[in-house]
């Protein structure tokens, strides 16, 4: 049983498909045709293959049918250290993470997997974008 909080958090937060506070629904065999490409704004899978199950009894989808979408992500640190005398040193330091700004679709939050929303099968959260930052250490 959950609380009133627990089905505030339900609301407000897409769980994706199959995960923690989403009742299993029912998949009637149809091909997932998992979308190759989330960012075309179609849903990530057929979302006419699962439907509602009947109330009181547990879906017969399993858990984790699929994964994705996938991540693709490239981090890259760039450093120059100048030295002046024994045991002293300056380091320049230059990081970027998601280097060629890939829009990355990750976890289970990525896919909305609440049968009861309209935005079911959709793909509603992404990781940053492009970060990036610029360092100075001085050591002595």
């Amino acid at each position: 049983m959950h609380s009133d909080e627990d089905n505030s958090l339900m609301g407000s937060i897409p769980n994706g498909v199959n995960n923690h506070s989403l009742d299993l629904p029912d998949y009637n065999g149809l091909p997932l045709d998992l979308n190759g490409n989330p960012r075309n704004g179609l849903p990530y899978f057929n979302v006419s293959a699962f439907s509602e199950n009947a109330l009181g009894t547990p879906g017969n989808a399993s858990r984790r049918s699929f994964y994705g979408p996938g991540e693709l992500n490239f981090d890259l640190a760039l450093l120059k250290t100048f030295r002046f005398r024994e045991g002293k040193s300056l380091q320049f330091r230059m990081e970027s993470f998601n280097t060629f700004n890939h829009t990355n679709f990750f976890g289970p939050a990525a896919v909305n997997g609440d049968i009861d929303s309209t935005l079911f099968g959709q793909v509603v959260n992404a990781a940053p974008p492009r970060l990036m930052q610029v360092a100075l250490k001085f050591t002595f």
